[in-house]
C-alpha cells in the first residue's frame, strides 16, 4: 500500500497504474483520453473528492496523451485544421471551468447533473447515426486512412478521407469548444470526452480522423487547466480547500494512460467504425446514467 499525501488517498501502488491502462486502451480508439471515466473511479472508488481531483487528472491527460497523438501523426490521420480550432477555442473555456468549479461547485452534484444530460444526448445521437447507418462498415486497407486537407479558413474546414470530402464550420467548431472547454474545466477531463462525439455525432465526421484532434486539444487545455489550478490555489488557502493537484497520483495513472492510449491509437485502424460508436455509445451511457441517477439519489 500507498499513501499519497496530497489527496489522502492509500491504495496498492500498481491500482491506478492498471486502471488508467485499462481505461485509455479502450477509450482511446475513439479519441477520448478516459479521464472522464477515470475522474468517477477517484472519487468513487479512492475517496478522492474536493476541486483538487479535477487538476489531479489532467495531469494523468498530460502524462498519458502525447502517446497517442504521436501515433496518430505518424500514420497520417491527424486533421490538424480541426485540432487548432479546437485548441484556440477550448482554452478560454478551460480557465472558466477552473473558477466555476472552485467557487461555485465544490460539491459537483449539480453540474454533474447537467453533464449527464448533456452526454446522454450524446448517446442518443450516437445510437441514431448507428441505427440509419445500417450494416457496420468492413475494414478498409490502411492505405486508405490517410488525411488529406482540402480547405481551412474562417469559413469552414475541409478534408479528404477514404475518397470521400468532410467541410464542418470553422466558427461553430469553435464555439463548441469553448463550451466544452468550460465542463472540460471544471471536472478536469480536459474536453475530449464530450467533443469527440460531439465531431461525431453532430457534424458527421468519421471517428477515425477526429481522434487525434480530440486528444491533443485535450493535451494543450490540460496543461493550461493544471497550470491555472496550482497559480490559483495560494489565494483560497484560507477556504480550507484543497485545489493543488495531486503530482505522484497523476504521474502514477499517466504513465498507465500512456501505455494504454498508445495501444488504442495503434489498434483503431483495425476494428470496425460502428463498434468504436458503439463503444462510446456505451461508456458514454453509463457515465451519463452514473451522474444523473447520483444527482437523484
Amino acid at each position: 500500500m500507498i499513501e499519497f499525501f496530497q489527496s489522502g488517498v492509500e491504495t496498492y501502488w500498481w491500482l491506478p497504474v492498471v486502471v488508467a491502462f485499462g481505461i485509455s486502451a479502450l477509450t482511446s480508439t475513439g479519441g477520448i483520453s478516459g479521464a472522464f471515466v477515470l475522474l468517477p473511479f477517484q472519487v468513487s472508488v479512492l475517496g478522492f473528492t474536493g476541486p483538487a481531483v479535477s487538476p489531479t487528472n489532467l495531469i494523468y491527460n498530460i502524462v498519458a496523451i502525447p502517446s497517442g497523438v504521436w501515433r496518430y501523426h505518424k500514420e497520417k490521420r491527424m486533421v490538424w485544421p480541426l485540432a487548432w480550432v479546437t485548441i484556440i477555442g477550448t482554452l478560454p473555456g478551460v480557465f472558466i471551468g477552473a473558477l466555476v468549479r472552485i467557487k461555485y461547485l465544490p460539491d459537483p452534484v449539480s453540474f454533474k447533473f447537467f453533464a449527464g444530460l448533456v452526454l446522454l444526448y450524446l448517446g442518443v445521437r450516437l445510437i441514431l447515426d448507428l441505427i440509419k447507418r445500417g450494416k457496420p462498415q468492413t475494414k478498409t486497407k490502411i492505405v486508405n486512412f490517410d488525411v488529406k486537407p482540402l480547405e481551412f479558413n474562417f469559413k469552414r474546414i475541409g478534408f479528404e478521407f477514404n475518397g470521400r470530402a468532410y467541410y464542418a464550420g470553422t466558427l461553430p467548431l469553435a464555439a463548441l469548444s469553448f463550451v466544452v472547454g468550460i465542463i472540460g474545466g471544471t471536472y478536469g477531463i480536459g474536453g475530449g470526452a464530450i467533443i469527440a462525439p460531439f465531431f461525431v455525432a453532430v457534424f458527421g465526421l468519421p471517428v477515425y480522423t477526429v481522434a487525434g484532434a480530440a486528444l491533443l486539444g485535450t493535451f494543450i487545455t490540460s496543461v493550461a487547466g493544471v497550470l491555472f489550478y496550482t497559480v490559483i490555489a495560494p489565494f483560497y488557502a484560507d477556504t480550507g480547500l484543497a485545489i493543488t493537484p495531486d503530482w505522484l497520483l497523476g504521474l502514477m495513472f499517466g504513465l498507465g494512460g500512456a501505455a494504454g492510449i498508445y495501444l488504442g491509437a495503434r489498434m483503431q485502424k483495425f476494428i470496425k467504425e460502428n463498434f468504436i460508436k458503439l463503444l462510446l455509445v456505451i461508456i458514454i451511457l453509463f457515465v451519463a446514467g452514473k451522474y444523473i441517477v447520483g444527482f437523484f439519489a
